[in-house]
């Protein structure tokens, strides 16, 4: 199992959005680096859902439903989608600034790239962010 990390505006797509949806298609990346992350994603990876710009925080934890397919928001054969259903949500957010300002954390892809929507995380990072939560 692998573990990945997402980022979205919530005043765009939202945690409680999926939520309520049940199950979504992550269309629109259109990042090179993010959409050969999205490719590497298999069934049943799990998924830390971040709110960016606006409140900068982790609230959930998701599932990969489906892997990489064609994404139909798209022309170009290049980019894909994967499915996300929810899974939970953390009890607490963590921050970004607690992200921060833990040591154990200073090496995840969240700080080195920021930018990048769609980024991996290693066993031991998931597991210090899972506790962080709940």
């Amino acid at each position: 199992m692998r573990y990945w990390l997402v980022k979205s505006e919530p005043e765009a797509y939202s945690w409680g959005n999926l939520v309520q949806d049940g199950q979504t298609s992550w269309t629109g990346v259109r990042n090179f680096q993010a959409r050969n992350n999205l490719q590497a994603m298999q069934a049943g990876d799990l998924v830390l859902f971040y709110h960016s710009i606006s409140e900068k925080a982790i609230v959930g934890l998701a599932k990969v439903a489906k892997e990489a397919y064609p994404d139909t928001t798209s022309d170009d054969p290049r980019w894909v989608t994967i499915d996300l259903e929810p899974v939970r949500d953390f009890k607490e957010k963590v921050t970004l600034d607690q992200i921060k300002k833990d040591t154990r954390l200073e090496n995840i892809a969240l700080l080195k790239q920021s930018r990048l929507s769609v980024m991996p995380l290693k066993a031991e990072e998931f597991e210090v962010i899972l506790g962080l939560g709940n």
